[in-house]
């Protein structure tokens, strides 16, 4: 089994790295690979809503978000870590987010998803939802920890003494070792749920 952890901050080995490291070494101890992935310093340009995704499977923004699909395409879960700025995740997160999700066709159902927010002090709770959005919204159950899914540090190193926020991260990545493997166990056992055929519609008409 295999996780993807996003750092969304711009800095390599800041309070985000280190609360995804936590959940590295977690998942190690669990028997699952995990890949750390930076794109927190790129430029990444959001969505300019050409629509050739629809025709390609693939986003016309030939950048990290069509290197990294079929990485999440092949994976269990997914992390997503971001700093919170203006009580939001990092905007160049939310392009890499709102591309990779919107230009992947690939059916995502079933890859167990979790979020976490790193602050100074306010903004997680909000950073947090928006960032569970992506989830939701791809058939993508959602692992919980103890706590909702936040630890708090300005300065680099500082997130180290968040005790409460580091259990609740390590929490977390055991909680969503047990759910991935429980999936992997359903599948065997029943197959994914089939889904009712989409209906679109448009309040406007």
């Amino acid at each position: 089994m295999k996780v993807l952890l996003i750092n969304g901050s711009p800095k390599a080995n800041g309070n985000t790295a280190f609360a995804l490291n936590q959940m590295s070494e977690v998942f190690a101890a669990q028997g699952i690979e995990s890949e750390n992935v930076h794109i927190g310093h790129m430029p990444i340009r959001g969505c300019v809503a050409c629509t050739s995704c629809y025709k390609t499977g693939k986003c016309a923004i030939d950048d990290i978000v069509n290197e990294f699909a079929p990485k999440l395409e092949a994976a269990d879960g997914m992390v997503i870590g971001s700093p919170v700025y203006f009580a939001s995740a990092n905007a160049t997160l939310i392009a890499f987010l709102d591309r990779l999700f919107y230009s992947t066709h690939f059916n995502k159902q079933m890859k167990v998803g979790a979020s976490i927010a790193v602050a100074r002090r306010g903004g997680c709770s909000a950073t947090f939802d928006e960032l569970n959005k992506y989830f939701t919204i791809s058939g993508m159950p959602v692992a919980s920890s103890h706590y909702w899914n936040s630890i708090h540090g300005a300065a680099p190193g500082e997130a180290q003494q968040d005790l409460e926020g580091i259990a609740t991260v390590r929490n977390l990545a055991k909680n969503m070792s047990f759910l991935m493997k429980s999936i992997a166990l359903g599948k065997d056992a029943y197959g994914l749920p089939e889904y009712d055929p989409r209906a679109r519609t448009s309040f406007i008409r």
